[in-house]
Parts: structure tokens; sequence; C-alpha cells
């Protein structure tokens, strides 16, 4: 930065207007986006929600910060401590006018700061501006931005990570660590308070001990009753927050797993995975925290049991540690089977679940008596699997209720015969000792059965982990550029191959589509036409060659900007279960019915959605049961519209769509098509003569690319797909139909 800027520029600086007319309440968000673009970050407009008329609040601008991947917070400063700010970056001076200024740097020798409106060009320093002058304008509150760390965090679900996800509300846990403490001292009063009174108030006939002790009683009762009433309510927020993260975590890798991985998986077979995550819950949130917490209780007795009778103590430590050798000899054979039954159960719920997805098929085809025997068939596998894991893991617990059962009684009877032989101990000492032993012989036992817990723990966290751990779509889906589109697309030698095979689905692929240009994908089944349209979305990486719209290559664009560009029907689509006006806007936030009447109308959706019992607020059912297979099809275009796409894809869009409505759809699609580049892919070449281009590929080639006349003429694949259906469409109906009719007979 140069001094020659010492000078005020743009009229009064920060002091003053903003340069350059700009809104107050939108200042803001050009500050942020300065500092953003100053780390190499491109902020998403449309992901910052604002009220109109109202400036956005630190919360917001750091939300809308952190959700293109940097890091930041929001402090409030003096002078002292401004000027005293490491020089990482522009620092975001919120003003009380509600606009913002952007500190560039401090000059500590002369103190002053550089502050530039984040209206004025990227190159310029801005202005000197003193403490006395910022005071004037400055509410002290500050946005420090930070740019993104250098490799983003994966959380790998482990036992590790979920005890740190657990540490991670430390205020909490040193509260219930306290509450544990105390407890555990209280918890020694009543056997203290029985040794006392056999021992002193009974031989001596003392009443006033027994009062005193009495009253010691009741208030020790009042404090572990409130104690335990608070540790309960901390622990259940703590619950209550890891369930939170762990679910939002779980739900947020889901989300960012490849396409290629639900279509290899069975979506049962995914949800019981998933579901897994809850039995980690309650195991972090339950027996873990839990023997946790008895462990202080353990730490705080013995000493007072070895001070009371030191063999009798050791003879516990000894039995809890039988305890535990007993349930490690077992993990093996519980591990087994308990994975024998996790196998099964997995096949029983992916039978359940594709049967009640695919219950129109299963009526529809009589097909539930076969269902029911597949059914029957997993669900014995189950229970067998399940039976043998209870015979296995019932030996461990039987034998653990044997050692726990000579922890508190054996260890008195033992207690009692050394009395007799010796003669030593008093009986005030050996009931004293038999009610802490039974406090103490439960978390020992507790504790050696946790190891059991793990081992099932471990297991759902294997079988949970082979989801949420799995590869996400993108490193850092946050970072990537975002460039103004305008739809020009590019294929350059493109050969791509589906995971699992060698065979090139597109091989050498190479055409150009001018932006705002209409064009036709066809070709024979397998050609490659759909796998065009998943590697420009970016479904499908790993390709070889070059795919770029307008000059970019896809691989560097923001992966959520770049789809975000997209409007894509496909043969079949899914609706959310809602009004209709919700599906058409749906992922649209800020849109109105207006917006949603305008698309239905491009679509041809107005004319049945009208005829609806509510119009635009009709509930569409799970599995639009209400909506025939063209009127789902014009929503999704409806909602394919809804904002504006400059690339739109129709991949079989039509197909479902009776006559008429594909005639009205097929003369809209000038309409459709206007201002926006049209990728149409269709079995149906009449409903592709008015492209301005069509792409021919035939075993993932381009074997030609043109008009619909010029590839009539000129190209073997197109002309014989073209005359295949033609001779089907000119063929009369009665005529086509002989050939089957003959056979009936």
């Amino acid at each position: 930065m140069s001094q020659s800027h010492d000078q005020t520029q743009h009229g009064s600086g920060p002091a003053g207007p903003q340069a350059g007319g700009a809104d107050p309440l939108t200042i803001r968000v050009m500050a942020v986006s300065a500092v953003a673009k100053y780390h190499s970050v491109q902020l998403d407009p449309d992901a910052l929600h604002l009220a109109p008329g109202v400036a956005p609040t630190s919360q917001e601008l750091l939300a809308w910060a952190r959700a293109g991947g940097l890091r930041g917070k929001s402090a409030r400063l003096n002078w002292r401590r401004l000027m005293k700010l490491p020089a990482t970056g522009p620092v975001v001076l919120l003003l009380e006018a509600g606009g913002a200024a952007l500190m560039m740097r401090a000059d500590r020798a002369r103190n002053i700061v550089w502050l530039r409106d984040p209206a004025t060009p990227r190159d310029q320093d801005g202005v000197p501006v003193d403490e006395l002058r910022l005071r004037q304008v400055w509410s002290g509150e500050a946005l420090l931005i930070d740019p993104p760390a250098n490799a983003p965090r994966q959380s790998q679900l482990g036992l590790g990570f979920l005890v740190r996800l657990v540490m991670a509300e430390r205020t909490l846990m040193r509260d219930v660590l306290i509450a544990s403490l105390v407890l555990s001292f209280l918890a020694l009063l009543p056997a203290l308070t029985v040794m006392v009174v056999i021992s002193k108030v009974m031989m001596y006939r003392n009443g006033a001990t027994l009062g005193m002790i009495s009253a010691l009683l009741a208030l020790a009762i009042m404090w572990e009753t409130l104690l335990g009433y608070a540790r309960r309510r901390i622990m259940n927020t703590v619950g209550t927050r890891v369930d939170v993260r762990l679910n939002t975590l779980v739900f947020s890798r889901v989300l960012g797993l490849p396409l290629d991985f639900f279509e290899r998986r069975q979506t049962g077979a995914i949800l019981y995975q998933i579901n897994q995550v809850q039995k980690i819950r309650d195991f972090l949130t339950g027996k873990m925290l839990t023997t946790m917490l008895d462990l202080v209780t353990v730490l705080v007795m013995l000493p007072v049991l070895f001070y009371l009778d030191a063999t009798m103590t050791w003879m516990i430590i000894a039995l809890g540690g039988v305890c535990g050798a007993v349930i490690l000899i077992f993990l093996g054979p519980v591990r087994r089977a308990f994975a024998r039954w996790q196998s099964a159960e997995i096949k029983r719920s992916t039978v359940m679940l594709e049967t009640v997805h695919g219950i129109r098929t299963v009526k529809s085809l009589s097909m539930e008596r076969q269902q029911r025997e597949v059914f029957d068939r997993v669900t014995a596998e189950s229970a067998d699997a399940k039976e043998k894991l209870g015979y296995i893991s019932n030996w461990p617990d039987s034998i653990a209720t044997v050692i726990e059962a000579m922890m508190t009684r054996g260890v008195l009877m033992v207690g009692a015969l050394m009395a007799l032989i010796e003669g030593r101990g008093n009986l005030g000492v050996l009931f004293a000792f038999m009610m802490l032993g039974g406090r103490l012989a439960n978390p020992l036992a507790n504790t050696a059965r946790l190891i059991d817990d793990l081992e099932e723990v471990r297991g759902a966290i294997m079988i949970a982990s082979d989801v949420v751990d799995n590869r996400q779509e993108v490193a850092a889906p946050n970072l990537g550029t975002r460039p103004e589109i305008s739809g020009a697309i590019r294929f350059d030698k493109v050969d791509f191959s589906y995971p699992g095979t060698r065979v090139l689905a597109l091989e050498g692929v190479s055409f150009f589509i001018p932006a705002g240009s209409s064009v036709g994908l066809v070709g024979r089944s397998g050609s490659g036409k759909s796998t065009v349209t998943r590697l420009l979305q970016s479904f499908a990486t790993g390709y070889e060659g070059a795919i770029e719209i307008d000059g970019h290559e896809i691989r560097g664009l923001n992966l959520e900007y770049l789809r975000s560009q997209f409007g894509v029907v496909l043969q079949d689509n899914f609706l959310f279960r809602g009004s209709i006006r919700e599906n058409i806007i749906a992922g649209r936030p800020g849109l109105t019915l207006a917006d949603a009447v305008s698309a239905a109308r491009l679509a041809r959706a107005e004319e049945f959605i009208e005829r609806m019992p509510d119009g635009y607020e009709t509930i569409v059912e799970e599995g639009s049961p209400n909506l025939s297979g063209g009127q789902k099809q014009r929503l999704a275009i409806a909602r394919a519209l809804i904002h504006d796409p400059r690339i739109l894809i129709l991949d079989e869009a039509t197909s479902a769509l009776d006559p008429e409505s594909e005639a009205l759809v097929n003369a809209n699609i000038a309409r459709i098509a206007q201002g926006r580049t049209m990728v149409v892919v269709s079995h149906r070449l009449s409903s592709l003569t008015e492209m301005d281009q069509t792409i021919v590929l035939d075993h993932g080639r381009v074997m030609d690319v043109g008009p619909h006349r010029d590839l009539v003429d000129r190209c073997q694949v197109y002309r014989q797909l073209w005359l295949q259906q033609i001779r089907y469409m000119e063929t009369p109906r009665s005529a086509a139909l002989a050939p089957v009719l003959a056979q009936g007979h």
C-alpha cells in the first residue's frame, strides 16, 4: 500500500456517504463479498436471504461467509485492539448507520488506519482515518474473516470422534463432573452414618449424636436430590446437543455422496446403515456417559474402602477384573454372531423397503405370495442369527451376574468369617463396607459389561461409516469459481467409462453448442446420451478430455453454482409431498405464487392445475397418486423453468405425456427455449426436427452433428432411426397388430 493516498479520496470517505451511491443496507454484503474475493472465494448472493429494507446482522453475514468455506467471527474492538490486529486481510467494520467499511491496514507509527469503501475498486487503498474520526461512525463491531483451511476436515466416524463430540460440550461436562464428585461424596454419608450409629449411638445410647446425624442426613438427602436433578438436566442437554450434531453431520455427509453411490446400493441397505447412528447416539449419551460418571464414584470410594478393610477391597477389585476377563474371552464369538445378525437384518430391511416402494407393481402382478415367502425367509434368517447372538452373549452376562453377586453378598460373608476367625473388626465397619461395596460393585461390573457394549457399537459404527465416511462428491463443496454463465457448451475429446467397467461409455466425444441454441441428442439405447448429460452436470467424474461451459472447465466451477444453472426434466420425476405451488418453487426460497403461475403457464400445466380442487394449493400425496404421468411431467417442466436456468436439459421429458400433451409442450418448445441453451434427449426424432442441430451418438461416439434435413441425407445411423419411426407411424394399427393376433391363434 503506497503512502500517496494520504489525501482524502471519494469526498468525505468512510465518515461521509458511501462511495458510488451504494445502498447502505447492501454495503455490508459488498464488504463481506470483497473480503471473500481477497481470499480467492466467490460467495453466492442467492445464499444470503435478506428481509427487504433491513441491514444484515453480523451473524447473518458470518453464516453466509462460512457457507462459502471461509472462517470468521464477530468481535467488539476498541482502538487499541484494532491497531494490534494481525495483517491477515481486510477487516469489515460495521458502521452505526447500517453501512460498512473495509480496514485495509493499520499504521501504528502514525496511529491511523486505512479504510476503503466496499463500493470502490479493489486496487485502491482507501483513506487514512484517525481514532477520533472513526469513533464518530463506528459501533465498535468488526467481522474478522479468515481464508478457508488448506484441507477441509473430514470427520471419520469412530469412537475417538464420538468421544470428541461429547467432549465438545466442555462447560456442561465440567458441571456434570462437579455434580458427580459431590454426589459421590454424599453417597459415602449413609454408610458412614450406619457405622457411627451402630458403633457409637447404639452402643453408648447417645441421643444427641443421633439427632446431629439425623439433621446431617436430611441435609445430605436434600442436596443429593437437587444435584441429581441438575445432573440429569445437564446430561439431557448434552445428549440433545450431541444428537443434533451427529444427525446433522450424517445428513450432510449423505447429501454430499455422489449420485452413483445411491445407484449402486439398495435403498433399504442404505437406510438401515444410516439408522445405526441412533444406536451410536444412545450409547454415547446413555451407557458410556453413565459408566464414565460411575467411575468417578469408584475413584472417590476406593480410598474409603481401603481405609475400612484393604483385604475385602482387593477382593472386589479382583472380582471386577475377572468379570472383564470373562467378557473379553467371549468377545470374538459375540463379534462374529453380531456380524451375521447385522447382515441378515440388512437383507430383511431391504426386502421390506423394496416391497413398500414397489407396492403398485407387486399388486398389479399379484406378487403378494412371492414377496411374503421372500420376507418370511429373510426374517427367519434374521431370527435365527438373533437367537444365536442371544445364546452366545447370554453366557458372559450370566457369569458377570454371578461375579457381581459375589462382590456384594460374598464379600459380606467373607468379612463376617474373617471377624469370627480372627476376632477383629466391628459390626459398624462391616455394615458400612457392605453398603459401600455394593455401590462399588455395580460400576465395576458395568465397566466390564461396557466392553461388550463397545463391541456392538463398534459394529454399528462400521456399518454406519460405510455410508458416512464414503467418498464425498467434492472435497471442498463451497470452493470453486462462479462465473457468469450464458450457456455455450463444449466437449473436447472426452473419454469416459463407468466405475467397475473397462468399456468406454464415451470415446473421443467432441462437439460445440452455441449459447442460446437448441440441440437434440439421439442414438440407440446405450449410445451415451444420458452419459453426456450426467457429465455436463458433474454427476459423473473421472473423464479425460475437457468439458467447458462458456470456456470454463466444469471441474473448476463451484458444484452447487454449476448445477443451479441447469433446469433438468427427467423421464421419471420425483415430486415432494406438499402443495403443487411448493413443488414448482421447490429449492427456490423467496419465489411467490405469481412465479409458480408463470412457470406453469410456460409448461402448459396451468390448465389442469386450475381444475384441481384447491388449485395451486392442492396437496400432492406421497408417490403422486392424485396426478397422471403427464401432469407430473408438466409440473417437473415448470419446476425446471422456475428459476430461469441458462441451460435446460429435457431427458426423455415428453415420453410420459399423451400425444395431445406432448404436442402442446413441443409447440411451446420455442418459447421455453427462448434466451437459454436447450439440450433435448429423445428417442422420438419427430420432436427434434425443429432443433438448431442434432448430435447423433452410437456406441459412445459422435457420428454426426447437424440439422434434421442434413442428417437424413448424410448420416446412416440417423436415417435408419428416422425411417424406422416413420415406418411405425405410417403402419395402420390393425396391420401392426396382425402378427401378434396371428400368434394368439
